[in-house]
């Protein structure tokens, strides 16, 4: 998925992008996909660990030179997993999906394993009170807070409490549900090759929920939310596309829609995606 006119480009011969007013810490291009050299860069990754308030700090150059921030977490696994992992030759774009149509292929896709794993006394209940037929769409919900402030306060939480060893990084997208897409993520791979599919499904909760894209680990997504659901059945509409997009989230984690619900979305500006 090649970009035109790439803004990181001019930080091959700059690495501290002065020209371009970012006033940028040491670091370097991402130049190798998986499959080889990239003919534009993928991304700038800092060589330090990020400060809570870098993702603040550098958000304002989405306006100035089209550079969206991200938290990329090392993985012990596969240190450095995005100098080797990424590959964005295997992704379509964005709008080429539509999300209604991916989620209500993935539903019907989770259902069924539900349904062949789950026993007879518990026939169900997982996605209690839906049946196997896709239920639609959440509401949109009114956006109150900025999405951008909203992030900067979950990037910063991370930082503080959740992430090891968070780097910072600037990718070229036009939005930000696009940037698993544009840099060739392929976290969800068991899940789905295309990551672009699951990006009209960003681009569908950045429009709904008020979605920023603040982190990426090796198999994890980690999404701020301006607008969380506020009611137990506001967030078992969220569920179902939750479900849907990463079916771990229940099966590992809380085992019924309605526990999820409960329990991981109602009020939470943040949401978390781990595929197995």
């Amino acid at each position: 998925m090649p970009m035109n006119a790439n803004p990181l480009s001019a930080l091959s011969t700059e690495p501290s992008g002065e020209t371009l007013g970012l006033g940028l810490p040491p670091g370097s291009l991402v130049t190798e996909a998986h499959s080889g050299p990239w003919p534009e860069p993928l991304l700038w990754v800092a060589d330090g660990i990020a400060a809570p308030a870098a993702w603040a700090q550098y958000a304002p150059t989405r306006d100035v030179v089209g550079l969206r921030p991200l938290l990329l977490e090392d993985d012990a696994r596969i240190e450095g997993w995005w100098n080797s992992e990424l590959d964005p030759g295997m992704m379509s774009a964005p709008g080429d999906h539509d999300a209604v149509a991916v989620l209500r292929e993935f539903w019907h896709a989770a259902v069924a394993d539900t349904e062949e794993n789950e026993g007879d006394k518990d026939e169900g209940e997982t996605i209690s009170p839906y049946s196997s037929n896709w239920p639609g769409l959440a509401e949109r919900r009114p956006t109150v807070a900025d999405p951008d402030e909203t992030a900067a306060e979950v990037a910063a939480g991370l930082v503080e409490h959740r992430l090891s060893s968070p780097r910072l990084a600037l990718a070229p997208a036009v939005c930000s549900a696009d940037i698993p897409a544009v840099i060739g993520w392929t976290g969800p791979l068991n899940h789905e090759n295309d990551v672009a599919r699951l990006c009209a499904v960003l681009r569908s909760w950045e429009d709904r929920f008020g979605v920023r894209v603040v982190a990426l680990s090796h198999d994890r997504l980690d999404l701020s939310v301006a607008a969380p659901p506020q009611t137990v059945e506001e967030a078992l509409a969220v569920a179902v596309e939750h479900f849907a997009f990463c079916p771990d989230n229940i099966w590992q984690g809380h085992e019924t829609l309605r526990l999820y619900a409960k329990e991981a979305l109602v009020g939470n500006t943040h949401w978390t995606f781990w595929w197995d």
